[in-house]
């Protein structure tokens, strides 16, 4: 506005020539971002999940868990985040070059939780007579054939997709009346299988705690069930360097660690795999206890700490696997922000190997729970 008064004035002053320029105008300085908003909506037991918005169109917020001052390279806000211990989010917006850094917001946290309570969950309830939807509010869905690499031969099918081979009467995902999540696995047709990759991202994420799932997976050469976690930052900062927590994965029990079909020493030794994952990073050994059978329901849970991840089945003394930065090599990127859940069902890829005359359909992966605890 000031720039379009000074270029009126000059016209009906018929200014022009020396030093004036004729047509010189000022550049407005640029505006600041709004400040963002925290909100919050209770958890369990003292815990929040706070949410973090702003009004400035197309803004970025980068926020901090650990009390300092954020700047443009903080953690990007992408997802609701649960905090259940002492700290205090800091955020700003940023929009350059229309816009500067905005003030920081700030809001401090002390639930006072004590370590090992119960603070988010997930128990797949359902009082309906009928198969339901998994909550809409925690998870979303991974969808396509092959849609996350690994050579895997499914189509991921979201909740009432109408997109072939998908079909909204024979879901992949659903909450059974019986009260467990259900990851189906079909082959509908010869060459053909569809399944169900549940996510929470960028609805849900958490850093630091305990969680753990008590799951039921289907043993059938080619099944692939996994239980794990990615980086919030993925968007951002892709695969590896996000950071890959894998609490359980598995593949038909036929099948020895690392081997295909019928290798190894002893083909038939059942097990299950936890490992993480980073930017020249890769840790971990497979749970391979006599008598172990992974078609049984157990618990796999992990424990993650500041610069510290371990491994767990069926009880949280049962630590079988224990991560740090000194132990391992690489780059380690679990302390650098929140990270999201993933249930699936894979069906053949690189790993487990295609399925065949001797796999079971349907395949079906069983989740009682989700849980979360403070530490």
């Amino acid at each position: 506005m000031l720039a379009l008064l000074f270029l009126s004035a000059s016209l009906l002053c018929g200014c022009g020539g020396g030093n004036s320029g004729g047509g010189n105008t000022t550049t407005p300085p640029a505006q600041q971002a709004a400040t963002p908003t925290i909100a919050t909506t209770a958890a369990q037991n003292g815990a929040v999940i706070v949410s973090l918005a702003d009004s400035t169109s197309g803004a970025t917020i980068y926020y901090t868990l650990d009390g300092s001052t954020p700047t443009n390279t903080s953690q990007i806000y992408v997802a609701p985040l649960l905090v259940s211990s002492n700290l205090t989010v800091n955020a700003i917006a940023a929009n350059a070059p229309t816009y500067t850094n905005s003030k920081v917001a700030t809001q401090a946290f002390s639930p006072n939780i004590a370590s090992g309570t119960l603070v988010w969950s997930d128990e797949f309830a359902n009082s309906g007579a009928a198969n339901a939807q998994p909550n809409s509010a925690t998870w979303t869905y991974d969808v396509g054939t092959d849609c996350c690499g690994n050579n895997e031969l499914e189509t991921y099918c979201a909740w009432g997709s109408t997109t072939g081979p998908c079909t909204p009467s024979s879901p992949n995902a659903y909450v059974g009346t019986d009260g467990y999540l259900h990851i189906v696995a079909l082959n509908p047709s010869a060459s053909v299988y569809t399944s169900a990759r549940l996510k929470s991202q960028g609805l849900f994420s958490f850093m630091y705690g305990r969680i753990e799932a008590r799951i039921q997976i289907p043993e059938s050469q080619g099944m692939w069930p996994a239980f794990w976690m990615l980086g919030n930052n993925i968007t951002t900062n892709p695969w590896p360097a996000c950071g890959e927590l894998d609490i359980m994965e598995h593949i038909d029990g036929n099948n020895t660690p690392f081997g295909g079909p019928g290798n190894g020493s002893a083909p038939g030794y059942d097990w299950v795999q936890s490992s993480i994952h980073g930017t020249n990073l890769n840790g971990g050994t497979p749970y391979t206890v006599s008598g172990f059978s992974a078609a049984t329901w157990h618990t796999y849970g992990m424990i993650w700490t500041k610069g510290q991840v371990q491994y767990y089945i069926d009880n949280p003394s049962n630590i079988y696997e224990t991560f740090t930065p000194n132990t391992q090599t690489g780059t380690w990127p679990f302390d650098q922000g929140p990270q999201f859940i993933i249930l699936n069902l894979a069906v053949g890829g690189d790993w487990p190997g295609n399925p065949n005359s001797t796999t079971v359909f349907p395949g079906n992966m069983l989740v009682d729970y989700v849980r979360i605890y403070s530490n």
